[in-house]
């Protein structure tokens, strides 16, 4: 029996499917956590596979692989005093469970699986894995170690159950995604155990962008008296190394290093710059392109894919049309110059005129309307799409939440593309985000941030009145309502699922309120149709929230 431990925690970025990745990032950091003299190394959830890997594990040829690769594991930890606690999908008496694997010296020591398995929002555990029995703390080096997993944590059983076995300290490897305030409600669930139980806890996350999910690290240490000794940075990988000894009371980890949490605004900047730049990535596309419009939205999606990819990365289009403003191309070229990035510009009035040639037998005398906006969109679409597949970069499609919530998008349009930066961000925030990375860069990001250090956009793209320019003096709220009102009242509807009634009693106008609930209602077949991109909130749009596309349940006032 040992009266000290030294404990490596590693938050890295595995991903999902790249058994010999993953595997080679593991072992990697074991072999720098041996340099280091530590005792154990403790990694995320599922690290193996990467998490998480949804239908994947439904293929036993796909879990006979992750099996030989654990295996790997094990050889590597032969003949060496240093364990590893190490998270793959596992085959226990031929049922598949989402496991925690203690290897020590040569072999898997000890097997734990997860016991609560999450069914809501983005997670859907129990339709691949069969829940684990509660069980007892391990046993390494004689120290008694209680292994919950993830959702293990958020409820009292597991950790009841392993108190009151013997547990002296809890190690909780996860693969918690981000949401905007998520991290407060990690660290009351890890106080509620540690209180309940009197016993310290190590939560490792990982991290990472994976499809929709960015998983945004930030581990940390809580001794018996739920303060906090060790606090490691968000958004990127890393590795501490903790010193643990038994006293007294039992045992405690000494005092680290603590980064501390970013702020709200760096925070989802922060996600949305690592959730592109791993999708771009992982998926093997050599850059983006975007069309670039003059307004906001293009600039921020801009400013990010900078930050995260280069400028050398990202290709810049401006399509402009007969109601593109001068105002809108000179706000293009200033903020494509400030992020040094190429503009390019490709007129769609030729095919709008085609367009209309074609057209002109079918349409008659009928007066434009919406269809010649909707032709104008899907024509830059169409450019876009035509540029993506000549060159190969991945089309980065701009709209924000607010639009997506009412359908104030074109299908097969500005809806084109393979990833979306802002699709779960309001127009508000959209503003507030523009403000804030115009202030400059953070020092702290000098070397994970790969655009310029000042302004990213011309001021006058956050202050001008939003417009998509596809008539004469066009401006957004001429069909929708301002966006501080209209945020708010999608906000309740979404996140909230509040009623009218609640929502008017807000302030809001009941006739406004009724009017957005019908248009979000309305353009569920178009978010059906959407491409992924960063969940942010606790309702992104998709798995998290699954409306009928027929759905006639609204409320008439």
């Amino acid at each position: 029996m040992t009266d000290r431990l030294m404990i490596a925690l590693a938050q890295i970025n595995p991903t999902v499917g790249d058994l010999t990745g993953n595997v080679s990032r593991i072992k990697d950091r074991y072999l720098e956590a041996v340099a280091q003299g530590a005792d154990l190394v403790l990694f995320s959830e599922m690290v193996v596979s990467g998490y998480p890997p949804e239908d994947l594990v439904l293929k036993p040829f796909f879990l006979d692989k992750v099996e030989a690769a654990v295996q790997s594991l094990v050889e590597l930890t032969a003949g060496r005093d240093t364990g590893m606690i190490v998270g793959a999908p596992w085959r226990v008496d031929g049922k598949r469970h989402n496991a925690a694997l203690l290897i020590v010296d040569g072999e898997i020591s000890a097997v734990r699986c997860k016991h609560e398995l999450p069914n809501y929002g983005v997670f859907d555990e129990k339709r691949v894995f069969e829940p684990g029995a509660l069980l007892g703390p391990v046993d390494f080096k004689g120290v008694r170690i209680g292994i919950p997993i993830c959702e293990d944590m958020w409820f009292p059983d597991v950790t009841e159950c392993l108190e009151e076995c013997g547990a002296e300290m809890l190690l909780v490897p996860n693969g918690s995604p981000f949401e905007v305030d998520k991290s407060d409600q990690r660290m009351q669930n890890a106080v509620a155990r540690v209180t309940e139980s009197g016993l310290p806890l190590a939560y490792v996350n990982q991290v990472g962008g994976q499809d929709e999910l960015v998983f945004d690290g930030g581990s940390f240490v809580l001794n018996g008296d739920c303060s906090m000794a060790v606090q490691m940075p968000a958004c990127e990988e890393a590795m501490e190394l903790t010193t643990w000894e038994r006293g007294k009371k039992g045992w405690a980890c000494q005092s680290g290093a603590k980064v501390a949490p970013p702020e709200r605004l760096e925070n989802m900047y922060r996600v949305v710059v690592l959730g592109l730049r791993d999708y771009v990535n992982k998926n093997g596309f050599p850059g983006i392109i975007l069309g670039m419009s003059g307004g906001i939205d293009s600039a921020l999606s801009a400013a990010v894919a900078v930050d995260a990819l280069g400028a050398d990365r990202v290709h810049c289009v401006m399509m402009p049309s007969p109601y593109t403003s001068r105002e809108s191309l000179e706000d293009a070229s200033s903020a494509c110059a400030l992020l040094g990035v190429s503009l390019d510009e490709v007129g769609i009035k030729p095919a709008m005129d085609a367009f209309q040639q074609m057209f002109a037998p079918l349409f008659g005398d009928r007066a434009a309307d919406v269809t010649e906006e909707n032709i104008q969109a899907r024509s830059r679409g169409l450019t876009l799409m035509a540029l993506s597949n000549k060159m190969g970069y991945m089309v980065l499609t701009t709209g924000n939440k607010s639009e997506m919530s009412v359908g104030y998008a074109t299908l097969y349009g500005d809806m084109c593309g393979g990833y979306s930066v802002l699709k779960d961000i309001y127009k508000t925030d959209v503003f507030r985000l523009c403000r804030w990375r115009n202030e400059g860069k953070p020092v702290t990001w000098k070397d994970i941030m790969l655009g310029p250090d000042g302004p990213v956009m011309p001021e006058r793209i956050i202050s001008k009145p939003p417009s998509a320019e596809l008539r004469p003096d066009q401006k957004d709220e001429d069909s929708l309502p301002p966006y501080d009102v209209l945020d708010d009242i999608l906000y309740c509807l979404v996140e909230g699922e509040k009623s009218v009634e609640e929502i008017v009693a807000r302030g809001h106008d009941p006739q406004t309120v009724q009017r957005v609930w019908r248009m979000l209602d309305l353009a569920e077949y178009k978010r059906r149709q959407a491409p992924p991109g960063v969940k942010i909130t606790s309702r992104a749009f998709g798995r998290d929230r699954r409306y009928p596309i027929t759905n006639a349940f609204r409320k008439i006032l």
